[in-house]
């Protein structure tokens, strides 16, 4: 065997334990990028309801009972409140862009100046609820029962919205 392939083999060799390596360390940088929600916020909101301003961002909330909950500016970004009882909660500012609501329990909430971007509210049941001055680009509303709530189809840009205050 002379020397050229030797280091040819080397060269393979070190490629390979490179693979390896990053094959079992990419998984664990994808995980902290797709999770990114405190955990010490999600016990807080769990126990106590309340959650001000709280990182929620990502959260696995599917089916949580959150009636009267205060999360007032928290970052719901992308979270998963499907199946989610959020009667009289108070969202105001909250950012719930890409959250997950489908099939969540709306009666009463305040959404006032929250960020509703492309949050899905399919199948969700919307009663009574404040979205003065909310952002609602391209959400999705299919079979919602939407009912007593400024939230519609239509660009109707010179309807003014009551506010609860």
């Amino acid at each position: 065997m002379n020397g050229k392939n030797l280091i040819a083999k080397g060269e393979n060799f070190m490629i390979k334990k490179l693979l390896a390596a990053v094959t079992i360390v990419a998984p664990l940088f994808l995980a902290n990028s797709v999770k990114a929600e405190n955990p010490q916020h999600v016990q807080k909101l769990l126990k106590t309801g309340e959650c001000v301003g709280c990182d929620l961002s990502g959260a696995n909330l599917r089916g949580s009972h959150l009636i009267g909950a205060d999360l007032r500016g928290a970052n719901l970004q992308g979270a998963n409140l499907e199946h989610a009882n959020l009667e009289g909660a108070d969202l105001t500012r909250a950012n719930l862009q890409n959250a997950k609501l489908s099939s969540a329990f709306l009666t009463n909430v305040n959404f006032k100046q929250a960020n509703m971007n492309d949050a899905d509210l399919a199948n969700a049941k919307i009663y009574d609820s404040n979205v003065y001055e909310a952002s609602m680009n391209d959400i999705n509303i299919s079979n919602a029962e939407i009912f007593h709530t400024g939230i519609g189809i239509g660009g109707a840009e010179d309807l003014k919205m009551e506010d609860w205050d």
